[in-house]
């Protein structure tokens, strides 16, 4: 009797679809840093069962994207739950010191092969910064650096990498609502290209190591920043309060 052959579902595993999912709303910030969510209204938005959902966000919490809630006490009593795990400087520190170190690598190897990178993505890049498209500029950003990987011949770079850029993400769309920051990261990418194609493997690996470092205390000079706002900035109730005693006073 003849052994039937080894087949495939060619439709991808669905926890797979709603970590993806997921991964892209925290990511690009529509879910946001300490923010509670719940397998039941996951499960609801996405109109899938809750076994997938808690598959995803089991594998979430192990990547570090989510994590246990602090308990809260309400009518049902004590709950727990998720909740989105805040962005940290410290932490994305840690990450940019091991991404610096993988693009450094990337760099070289493509040195070495004098790889010419795609002028369309540095024009894409800049035509972002233009627009203000701060989702645009992100998304070219990545797909610059992912050429590089690609570039280096080495897969594991780019699947190294690529965890680790998630994280960057999150952190990215803060730092680029200034716009001082914005051009300068594209000049910096043309260097590191430019570099790149004439082979010039000790300069490449230079810029690139300066590019990263900038990006990293950019991003944590940020995050530390907005942390000390919030920490700051009186509660809504207390804020509403004051309002309506200036308004008495005739002084707002």
């Amino acid at each position: 009797m003849p052994v039937p052959p080894l087949q495939l579902d060619a439709t991808p595993d669905l926890a797979d679809q709603v970590y993806r999912v997921l991964l892209d709303a925290i990511s690009a910030g529509s879910l946001k840093p300490g923010q509670r969510i719940t397998q039941e209204e996951l499960a609801e938005q996405l109109a899938v069962s809750r076994q997938p959902v808690m598959q995803a966000l089991r594998l979430l919490k192990k990547d570090g994207f989510v994590q246990d809630a602090p308990i809260i006490r309400g009518a049902a009593g004590r709950c727990r739950g998720l909740q989105v795990t805040p962005i940290d400087a410290n932490w994305i520190a840690q990450v940019y010191e091991v991404r610096g170190a993988l693009d450094a690598l990337a760099v070289r190897l493509a040195a070495q092969r004098r790889t010419a990178i795609d002028p369309a993505l540095l024009a894409e890049g800049r035509d972002a910064v233009k627009r203000g498209d701060i989702k645009a500029m992100i998304d070219a950003d990545l797909t610059f650096h992912t050429a590089l990987y690609r570039a280096s011949q080495n897969p594991l770079i780019e699947q190294s990498a690529l965890l680790h850029w998630h994280h960057i993400r999150r952190a990215m769309g803060e730092a680029l609502q200034s716009e001082m920051l914005r051009e300068p990261v594209w000049d910096e990418h043309e260097a590191i290209a430019n570099a790149v194609a004439n082979g010039d493997v000790h300069l490449a690996d230079e810029l690139m190591r300066e590019h990263s470092g900038k990006a990293s205390s950019t991003l944590g000079a940020e995050m530390i920043e907005k942390a000390r706002q919030h920490r700051t900035e009186p509660p809504l109730a207390a804020r509403t309060a004051r309002t309506r005693q200036l308004r008495g006073r005739h002084l707002l």
